[in-house]
């Protein structure tokens, strides 16, 4: 396997393992500082446009990126005396660092668990305190089992959003993969809404969030349906219920947990001053109880862990690959050499021997 790639399994791994230990910092979290950054850029360019609304998107995730592959590329040089070794080990230390600075499947789980707590003991009041920590829906629109449906969703949808998506993104583009992704979805949560404000300058934020996560839904599906306690369950609403979901990314994670956990999502909800209603997800089951929350943050927690050995097993694989045919190609070059010298030589002797 190819050095680039070899750092990218071990920091990988590192990184996820530093979320679970650590998870998010309460102050001082990258992503919050680019949030910042992001808001900052908004103030100057917003107008009620999707063109300045897409010069938004790019100018904030593009620079990000470029960022990052500026920062990766100055790691993977380093000082011209320093050995391979010292160079190899600052990239698995920048990959560790910005994994563990994107993911965020340990908080995920923390919340949701603060909310089930709060159902569990009867006190609405601190549960309606904690869930805007997790979603964006009115709380005081809700009682204990909208609450508790509502933990269940964001804990499926976030599973792809704030681990899966960035640990596929980042198998397929490294550190800056991992940035692009993160900043793209911060971007959505920030100004991709259908409020009045954001209509049109949020647009190309939320189709841009809506490309990057199409890859992450449908491997968190799928690891769901491996995952999870009823396997044809999750497969059969995921089938049918998938695409009756107004988004095309939240829509397949939502059904595969609704079918794993044998639980009913979906329906009316309250979000930004609006009420919608959604499709009902898995129907014939019954609704959310507060139980199914710690039942649902369990089976992120698998997912999670069997979407890092994927990811990690396929980036691998390809160096792997990489290296097998760059070996075959040193190889046929060599032979080529070998022959055109035995040709040569052969010439030559015709011409020095006796007449």
């Amino acid at each position: 396997m190819r050095g680039e790639h070899a750092g990218y399994v071990y920091g990988a791994a590192l990184g996820f393992l530093g979320d679970l230990i650590a998870a998010d910092p309460r102050r001082g979290h990258p992503v919050a500082a680019f949030g910042r950054a992001a808001g900052a850029v908004e103030r100057r360019l917003w107008r009620d446009h999707r063109g300045y609304g897409a010069a938004h998107a790019v100018l904030c995730a593009g620079g990000a990126a470029a960022g990052a592959a500026l920062l990766q590329r100055a790691v993977r040089g380093g000082a011209p005396a320093a050995p391979l070794s010292l160079r190899g080990g600052a990239g698995i230390a920048l990959t560790a660092a910005t994994v563990w600075a994107v993911l965020g499947g340990t908080s995920l789980g923390r919340e949701a668990r603060a909310v089930g707590g709060a159902l569990t003991a009867g006190d609405l009041d601190v549960a309606r305190e904690r869930l805007p920590h997790l979603c964006g829906r009115d709380p005081q629109a809700l009682d204990g089992p909208q609450m508790a449906r509502a933990v269940v969703e964001s804990v499926a949808e976030n599973t792809s959003d704030a681990v899966v998506g960035a640990l596929v993104w980042g198998a397929l583009g490294g550190v800056p993969g991992l940035v692009a992704f993160r900043a793209v979805n911060t971007l959505d949560a920030m100004v991709g809404h259908k409020s009045p404000r954001y209509r049109r300058f949020g647009w190309a934020a939320a189709r841009l969030d809506d490309l990057a996560g199409w890859p992450g839904s449908r491997l968190t599906a799928a690891l769901t349906v491996l995952a999870g306690p009823d396997r044809r369950g999750a497969l059969r609403a995921w089938r049918a219920d998938g695409g009756a979901h107004p988004s095309p990314n939240a829509g397949p994670v939502e059904a595969s947990f609704a079918g794993a956990l044998g639980v009913r999502l979906g329906g009316r909800l309250a979000y930004g001053g609006r009420v919608e209603d959604r499709p009902v997800l898995n129907g014939a089951a019954p609704p959310v109880a507060v139980p199914d929350i710690e039942r649902a943050v369990r089976l992120s927690r698998r997912v999670n862990v069997l979407a890092l050995v994927t990811t990690v097993a396929a980036r691998a694989a390809v160096g792997v690959a990489r290296a097998a045919v760059a070996r075959r190609a040193v190889a046929a070059v060599a032979r080529g050499a070998g022959g055109r010298g035995l040709m040569a030589g052969s010439v030559c002797g015709s011409e020095a021997g006796p007449v």
